[in-house]
């Protein structure tokens, strides 16, 4: 499947992939925060007033079902890069919401491991 189209989340990983690309400087982004193991940028479709996505360098699973026992380090990293910079983004006192998609009935469109950073107005409940 094209990207936009949801993703098979038991594909090899595409290093074609438009998060891969962005992490190579082939597509530009508005990054927020950059580090030895991520990078985050603000959404070119926000869905809130902040919205940032924040990736994992290198070849990360393509979605949260490909995460093994190996991430776990770098899986709770991803969390507390995550709540700085909803931080360093004034969201912390009102409240932000951590979206992992996995899949394309969960709207997932990129194979690369991802977090949303959603916030800055109210978001309604979920489910």
């Amino acid at each position: 499947m094209s990207e936009g189209e949801g993703i098979d989340i038991q594909a090899p990983y595409d290093p074609g992939n438009i998060f891969a690309r962005i992490l190579r400087g082939e597509i530009p982004g508005d990054r927020v925060h950059e580090d030895d193991d991520f990078i985050a940028f603000r959404d070119i479709a926000p869905q809130a007033p902040h919205h940032i996505v924040l990736i994992p360098r290198g070849e990360p699973p393509t979605s949260p079902a490909g995460i093994d026992a190996s991430w776990e380090p770098l899986g709770g990293r991803m969390l507390r890069v995550a709540a700085a910079i909803a931080r360093a983004q004034g969201l912390e006192r009102s409240g932000y919401r951590l979206v992992l998609n996995c899949g394309p009935d969960a709207g997932q469109t990129v194979p690369h491991l991802h977090l949303h950073i959603l916030g800055g107005a109210p978001l309604g409940p979920l489910a």
